[in-house]
């Protein structure tokens, strides 16, 4: 194994990570096979604790709405009791809705915003205390196509307006914490073909999109996976402020 990939010793947080099919849970897979302990984040309906029995090594799960700040003040409270100690965050947990501008309600957008914008602010405050007396880290934040493009794929205005304010506050985060030596970055992931959308994309939908998609398929969560490790490793330690487009071509500027 390549050392700048070797995460033994390191404790990682991952947010929205108890989803079978989604990004976070491929993430954990890909940490915990690099030798990372791993702290699972998500609501308690997903149940963390029991995914983060099912990896083999020391993981544990905690339940925790990123949109609450007294939750992950708490996880993270919890977090360095059990571990110690805090390397790396990655900011997955997201919501999405495709609803037309005129017909979003305010409930819907505060929902979308609380979770996808405001749940990376409370868990980079709550973590980046840690990092800064651990003498550094990693954080990574899992933005949207949908913020560079405008949405449009599926994710409405208020989606495409959370994930575009992730790539802004990655970066104004990344140049603050760089002398303490904590690297912040994003990545832009095009349509992943897992259940995000909790069945709204359609079968129908995701053919379509393959058909305008350069590679001519969609993605698959462990390919974002893969990208949340170098960025998280030291294959990236002089990358920050960063955001890296995984789409297959499908948003190329």
């Amino acid at each position: 194994m390549d050392d700048s990939i070797n995460l033994k010793g390191k404790v990682a947080v991952i947010t929205g990570a108890a989803t079978t099919q989604g990004i976070g849970w491929a993430t954990v897979r890909q940490f915990a096979a690099h030798g990372a302990n791993i702290a699972l984040l998500d609501l308690e309906a997903n149940d963390p604790a029991e995914h983060a029995s099912q990896i083999s090594g020391e993981h544990r799960g905690y339940s925790c709405d990123v949109s609450q700040r007294d939750q992950c003040e708490g996880a993270i409270t919890d977090i360095m009791r059990d571990f110690d100690q805090i390397d790396i965050l990655v900011n997955n947990a997201g919501v999405v809705f495709g609803t037309r501008f005129t017909d979003i309600t305010p409930d819907e957008y505060e929902a979308v915003i609380d979770v996808n914008l405001r749940g990376n602010f409370h868990m980079c405050q709550s973590v980046v205390p840690h990092m800064r007396t651990n003498g550094g880290g990693a954080i990574v934040c899992i933005s949207s196509i949908a913020g560079q493009v405008g949405g449009g794929l599926f994710g409405s205005s208020h989606y495409a307006a959370s994930k575009g304010g992730i790539f802004s506050f990655s970066k104004a985060l990344a140049r603050e914490l760089a002398p303490d030596g904590i690297r912040v970055n994003a990545i832009a992931p095009g349509v992943i073909d897992n259940d995000f959308t909790k069945g709204r994309m359609t079968q129908d939908i995701k053919t379509d999109i393959a058909t305008k998609v350069p590679m001519g398929r969609l993605g698959r969560p462990e390919e974002v996976a893969k990208c949340c490790l170098f960025l998280a490793s030291d294959l990236s330690s002089y990358v920050t402020g960063a955001v890296l487009d995984v789409n297959g071509g499908l948003h190329i500027h």
